[in-house]
C-alpha cells in the first residue's frame, strides 16, 4: 500500500449558482454560493467545528477503512486524526495526527515518522480559512477570477480561480443550479512525491444548524483515492487549543 498521500488528507479542506451563465461576475457567484451555504451572517458566527466519521483508502490490495476526526477553529486552525488497520499489508495499526496552529504544521505519523509540514502543503493550510475561503478572500488579499463554465457529467459549473498571495492556485467548481461547490482542484508539490494534482469532490451535503456541510467527500490523486463519510458534526463546541499545536 502507498500511504504517502495521506499527508494530503488533512488539508482537506474540505471544504468548500443558480442562474444563467451570461453576464456573471466572480463576486456575484461567490455571494450566491455563500448564501447557499447558509449565509454570511450564519457562517461568520461559526467559531469551531468537530466532525467525525470514516475514511476509506483505495489501494491495489483492497480498501482500508478507519475512523477520522476533523477539528477546526477560526480563523484557520485544523487538526485531522486518521487511524487505519494495515495488518493486511503487514504494517499493523497506523495513526496520522496532522496539526496546524494557524501558522505552523506538524504530523505525528506512526508509519512514516513525525515531521514538520512545509512547502506547498503548509501554504495550502495557511490559505484555507474556516469555515470558507470565500467568506474572507478579500481580507486575505486572494485574487479571484471567473474562468467561465464547464460540464461535469450532467452538471454545468462555474469555475472560480483563487490566487492567494503565496502558495498554490486553487480552482473551485460551483454548480450553477445549487450554488454549492462540487469540486476543487489544486496542484501542489508534496514531499517526497513532487508536484501532483489533487481533486476533491463533494458528493453530498447535509444541513447542520442551517449550514450546508459536506458529509461525503472523495479525494483523487495519481497516488490513490480516499473517500470520507462524515456521520457527526458539532458547531461552536470547546476545542482544546493544544490539540492544534506541535507536541
Amino acid at each position: 500500500m502507498r500511504v504517502t498521500s495521506l499527508r494530503l488528507l488533512g488539508a482537506l479542506v474540505l471544504v468548500l449558482v443558480g442562474q444563467a451563465a451570461s453576464a456573471q461576475t466572480a463576486e456575484e457567484i461567490i455571494e450566491r454560493s455563500l448564501k447557499a451555504l447558509g449565509g454570511r451572517e450564519a457562517l461568520s458566527k461559526l467559531t469551531t467545528r468537530v466532525a467525525t466519521g470514516t475514511i476509506t483508502v483505495s489501494t491495489p490490495g483492497g480498501d482500508v477503512t478507519g475512523p477520522i476526526e476533523i477539528a477546526n477553529q477560526a480563523p484557520n486552525k485544523v487538526r485531522v486524526l486518521i487511524k487505519l488497520d494495515l495488518a493486511a499489508f503487514n504494517l499493523g495499526q497506523m495513526s496520522v495526527d496532522q496539526r496546524f496552529d494557524g501558522n505552523t504544521g506538524f504530523v505525528i505519523d506512526t508509519l512514516q515518522g513525525n515531521r514538520d509540514i512545509t512547502g506547498d502543503q503548509l501554504e495550502l493550510m495557511r490559505n484555507t480559512p474556516f469555515p470558507s475561503a470565500l467568506l474572507t478572500y478579500r481580507e486575505a488579499g486572494v485574487g479571484v477570477e471567473l474562468a467561465g463554465t464547464e460540464k461535469l457529467g450532467d452538471r454545468e459549473v462555474f469555475v472560480l480561480v483563487l490566487k492567494p498571495k503565496t502558495g498554490p492556485t486553487v480552482r473551485q467548481y460551483i454548480d450553477t443550479m445549487t450554488n454549492l461547490m462540487v469540486r476543487q482542484t489544486v496542484k501542489a508539490a508534496i514531499e517526497p512525491v513532487g508536484e501532483i494534482e489533487q481533486t476533491t469532490e463533494v458528493l453530498a451535503y447535509q444541513d447542520v444548524n442551517g449550514i450546508q456541510e459536506p458529509v461525503r467527500v472523495r479525494t483523487v490523486s495519481p497516488i490513490q483515492t480516499a473517500t470520507i463519510n462524515i456521520t457527526s458534526i458539532r458547531h461552536n463546541v470547546p476545542v482544546d487549543l493544544a490539540s492544534f499545536a506541535k507536541p
